[in-house]
């Protein structure tokens, strides 16, 4: 279980599974997908994180709010394999785009313990189109599922998304929105991958709700120091692969470096 506290924030890595079967890309090979992934998990626990999400972040171009049963099944294989290998640490799933339901299942399926949904509250418009709110579904169907245990952290105010529909609402207002729509965390990001967080909208939210506040993009060794006396947890994943890159391999150097300045801050 996410377990976050104030002396300092919780460190979650991320694994970025390679394209799953249905995707562009796919290698027909879901054994190697699997291996790598769980690598992966296992080099992050080494160096000391705190816990994992697993996301189909390679899996581009993205649909929009579900994915195909090969997907779920392929992702719940990961999943499986992962907990299974690393029982004690919190391990928790993404899937792209906005597909929060599916990652219900398999966080259910694998007994996981959070999932990070986009498109909670609001709506914005993403690369796929528009976004909608999904709360008031995922919340009933997480109660009538019987899995209150799986934590629902919130992106507000997201990546990679244009919400020029929702410019009068505050990311302050974004954050309390979340809180009455009883998400268990919330994540505030950079405009994309890579890039961090206003320093302001992460004081701003912390000063507006009780919820623990991730931050979700663009956090490294050199910026930590800063956001880490205020963030309750961080999401980590270009960084800590190969050159910087999301789409190479974890590289435990880049991985004990983070912790180290982590540490130090």
């Amino acid at each position: 279980m996410l377990k976050f506290n104030k002396e300092k924030p919780l460190i979650i890595g991320c694994v970025h599974v390679l394209p799953l079967p249905g995707a562009a890309g796919y290698s027909g090979n879901i054994s190697k997908i699997i291996d790598i992934s769980a690598n992966e998990a296992n080099i992050y626990s080494d160096c000391g994180f705190d816990a994992i999400i697993l996301e189909n972040m390679h899996d581009t171009p993205y649909l929009k709010g579900f994915v195909y049963p090969e997907t779920i099944a392929a992702m719940t294989a990961v999943a499986v394999t992962v907990k299974d290998l690393l029982p004690e640490m919190p391990v928790g799933i993404q899937i792209l785009s906005a597909a929060n339901r599916e990652a219900l299942a398999v966080a259910i399926s694998a007994k996981l313990d959070f999932i990070r949904a986009e498109g909670y509250t609001f709506a914005h418009v993403a690369d796929e189109g528009i976004i909608q709110s999904s709360a008031a579904e995922l919340i009933r169907l997480r109660d009538y599922l019987k899995a209150t245990n799986i934590k629902i952290i919130a992106d507000i105010k997201k990546k990679h998304s244009a919400h020029s529909i929702t410019a009068d609402v505050s990311i302050e207002e974004t954050a309390e929105a979340a809180d009455f729509m009883c998400a268990d965390g919330i994540v505030i990001t950079g405009t994309a991958t890579g890039k961090e967080p206003d320093i302001k909208d992460l004081k701003s939210v912390k000063a507006t709700t009780h919820l623990p506040v991730l931050l979700g993009s663009g956090i490294n060794p050199e910026n930590v120091k800063k956001f880490s006396g205020l963030a309750d947890g961080i999401i980590i994943g270009s960084y800590c692969k190969a050159d910087g890159l999301w789409k190479n391999t974890v590289c435990p150097e880049r991985c004990n470096n983070f912790i180290k300045a982590v540490k130090n801050s």
